[in-house]
């Protein structure tokens, strides 16, 4: 896969927590690492998404939000 996008994180899917509509999938980037993503349930069947599955993040700038609590 040749993407544009250059912050590409590779890792491992470490929990898929599904909504109605939309799921919850948190990648363990290693380092004691993780990042959450917010996708559709499509997308997670789509792509076939699941615990312990290797996956790629792919981050673009432009769309990253921070909060703090």
């Amino acid at each position: 896969m040749k993407l544009s996008a250059r912050n590409m994180l590779k890792g491992t899917v470490k929990s898929v927590t599904r909504g109605a509509v939309a799921a919850q999938v948190k990648v363990d980037i290693g380092g004691g690492n993780v990042i959450t993503s917010t996708v559709t349930v499509d997308a997670i069947e789509d792509l076939g998404i699941a615990e312990g599955k290797p996956i790629t993040v792919i981050i673009k700038a432009s769309e990253v939000i921070l909060g703090t609590e």
